[in-house]
């Protein structure tokens, strides 16, 4: 049955209401949230600013709008003739085609699998390759732990120096895959990193990959929302193998995430997850497995997520990732000649000549605890961003400056330690929609906390780190309580603002 004028299973409507074309000032007004106040130290409500969107982005409103215009023919998808379960069918399997355009990927050659997150991407492939006790996978230091501790399990693996500045070392990357030219089975390394905002030359360590007879796998959860992304066509040398990102972190925090890579590898081979949906045949002594359009999304999928994602970047394929990518340069660079005004912070990473980096900039106040300076942002100036190592602890430590043996004695790789010692840093990251209003604010608090303006007494939870000044205190579920009863008074639960 083909599925006509009833419903448009995705969108097709471009631009805003009256017509014209999105831009990137449109998205800001697109944000859900955007003008969501919270309470502050001082009694009062702030609007909230939110510089953590390298954690997650928050949505648009037209993917909530798409949301709520499918929900209705929301139903189980393949397999099921009921009308609803054809239109269900249709949108999701298409937002798999809109992620396949967005990469630009052979949509004849290529397979894109829908997972929960870029963290069970490589776990999947990483089970999916079938390694041997031989293989080595070449992964770098300036890794986040998605892309480094899934590889540990299966193969060996060498990883790549970190040069002081946070830029890998591309002349050793080359000596190694020399040095092991016919073992490496893969080559894995982030697009940007989640903490300098590096974007490393994917398509150059490609070549370099195929070379030496392996393949290449991108993580490219931070890179893919901030910059265009081509995967280039199979025959070029530089053509990406597997590239994986999550939804939530390019404005459809629904829970899906993305896996690209060959057909031809996801036709072989068993399934990492076993279940409904995976297996064409079953009888009690023997599996005949599906193909692989259905092999590796096992059970039920998360077809909202999907509908979600496919909505969100067709919104930016309408923008132009190109013209994302123009703004959030400018806005970094704007953003850099504010704070280094300011004395007393120290930063991680470039900050110049930062056209090779996305919106993410990782810095210190001298002095200070990185949990500290984060509260007080929270808590004094209603700016969300985050602290710690953002995991990916060995890079976190190389750009530090702290070896091995220094990080035992601060307690690092101890598993029950004061978390009070362990060193870090703290990360403001912006999104398509951010502006120089959002830098402003920043700006503002930071020079009130390196001259100690702040107001709060602020104490530490040596078990967790997390600092909260004393004497305040929130009711949340005045903003939101998910599971209080209607029929019932709620209980007056009160937590410590962050």
């Amino acid at each position: 049955m083909q599925v006509k004028d009833q419903v448009t299973p995705l969108s097709t409507q471009t631009g805003r209401m009256n017509g014209t074309p999105l831009t990137v000032k449109d998205l800001r007004s697109e944000i859900i949230g955007i003008d969501t106040v919270v309470p502050v130290l001082d009694g009062s409500e702030r609007p909230y600013v939110f510089l953590d969107n390298g954690a997650s982005t928050p949505t648009f409103r037209r993917v909530m709008k798409r949301i709520e215009e499918f929900l209705p023919w929301y139903s189980g998808v393949h397999r099921g003739m009921g009308f609803k379960s054809i239109v269900a069918t249709e949108a999701y399997d298409r937002a798999h085609d809109v992620v396949a355009t967005f990469l630009g990927a052979d949509p004849r050659t290529s397979h894109v699998i829908f997972t929960k997150n870029t963290t069970e991407c490589a776990n999947k492939l990483a089970q999916r390759f079938a390694f041997s006790k031989d293989d080595i996978v070449v992964t770098t230091g300036m890794e986040h732990h998605s892309n480094d501790l899934p590889w540990r399990k299966h193969a060996e693996v060498i990883h790549v120096p970190v040069k002081e500045l946070g830029y890998l070392d591309l002349a050793a990357l080359q000596q190694i895959l020399a040095r092991h030219e016919g073992n490496v089975r893969l080559v894995a390394v982030t697009g940007a990193s989640n903490i300098t905002g590096i974007c490393e030359p994917i398509h150059q360590i490609a070549r370099w990959a195929h070379a030496a007879g392996a393949l290449i796998f991108v993580d490219a959860a931070q890179l893919v929302p901030h910059r265009p992304v081509n995967v280039l066509p199979d025959s070029d040398s530089g053509h990406i193998d597997f590239l994986a990102f999550s939804a939530h972190k390019i404005y459809a925090p629904f829970g899906t995430g993305v896996l690209l890579g060959p057909l031809s590898f996801f036709e072989k081979g068993e399934p990492d997850a076993v279940g409904g949906g995976v297996a064409s045949i079953v009888t009690l002594d023997s599996v005949q497995w599906n193909d692989a359009s259905h092999r590796d999304e096992a059970g039920s999928p998360n077809v909202v997520g999907g509908i979600a994602l496919a909505e969100a970047l067709t919104m930016m394929m309408e923008v132009g990732m190109e013209n994302v990518a123009a703004h959030e340069q400018e806005l970094v660079a704007h953003a850099y000649d504010r704070l280094k005004r300011i004395q007393g912070i120290v930063f991680y990473g470039p900050t110049t000549n930062t056209n090779d980096k996305v919106g993410v900039i990782a810095f210190n106040v001298e002095g200070m605890h990185p949990g500290l300076v984060a509260a007080i942002l929270a808590t004094e100036g209603a700016i969300g961003v985050r602290n710690g190592y953002f995991c990916a602890q060995p890079y976190v430590k190389r750009l530090l400056n702290i070896n091995e043996d220094d990080a035992k004695d601060a307690g690092c790789g101890v598993v029950e330690t004061d978390a009070s010692t362990f060193p870090g840093m703290v990360r403001a990251s912006f999104g398509c929609y951010s502006n120089e209003d959002d830098v402003a604010a920043l700006v503002e608090m930071l020079e009130h906390i390196v001259k100690k303006r702040y107001k709060g007494v602020y104490a530490q939870n040596p078990s967790t780190g997390i600092f909260q000044p004393g004497g305040f205190s929130v009711d949340v579920s005045r903003y939101f309580s998910p599971f209080a009863s209607h029929d019932q008074p709620t209980t007056n639960n009160t937590t410590e603002a962050s």
